[in-house]
């Protein structure tokens, strides 16, 4: 029974990090998102948020970031730059992901908003900001069209 338990924790596990892993143009490392990015020509959509204190970041990343329609859209015309900041201590990112996400947001969330999506091309030009207003995942998709170059 215990080895069965153990096999069914090791499942969920893999199965977890393999819906993580289908989603190549997510990115925590703005270097590796600006290369995918110019790379796919597609442009890098940068969200502040914070996990695991921050309602309205949650309910982004359910309602539009991980929906199958915001995906379908996102896997071909976007770089997905999730920068995280829990504050829960069993959620704690290394250090080095912690002093890069804090960088980020001093450069580019200076009010320090959660959560807060831009839209930067390649080279690091803000395009522009948008809002989450409690919209569908289509009317998120077309606000992002509005700042495609």
């Amino acid at each position: 029974m215990k080895n069965l338990f153990a096999a069914l924790v090791m499942l969920m596990v893999s199965g977890s990090a393999f819906a993580q892993s289908d989603k190549e143009f997510w990115f925590h490392n703005l270097e590796e998102a600006e290369s995918y990015a110019a790379l796919h020509e597609a442009p890098i959509l940068m969200v502040f948020a914070g996990s695991d204190w921050c309602r309205p970041c949650m309910r982004f990343k359910k309602d539009i970031l991980t929906t199958e329609a915001f995906s379908n859209y996102a896997k071909d015309k976007l770089t997905i730059l999730y920068l995280d900041f829990p504050m829960r201590k069993e959620n704690k990112l290394p250090a080095e992901q912690t002093k890069h996400n804090e960088q980020l947001a001093e450069k580019y969330n200076e009010s320090g908003a959660f959560p807060y999506v831009l839209m930067l091309d390649a080279n690091e030009r803000v395009l522009g900001k948008l809002a989450f207003k409690n919209q569908s995942p289509e009317e998120f998709i077309a606000d992002c069209e509005k700042l495609q170059p």
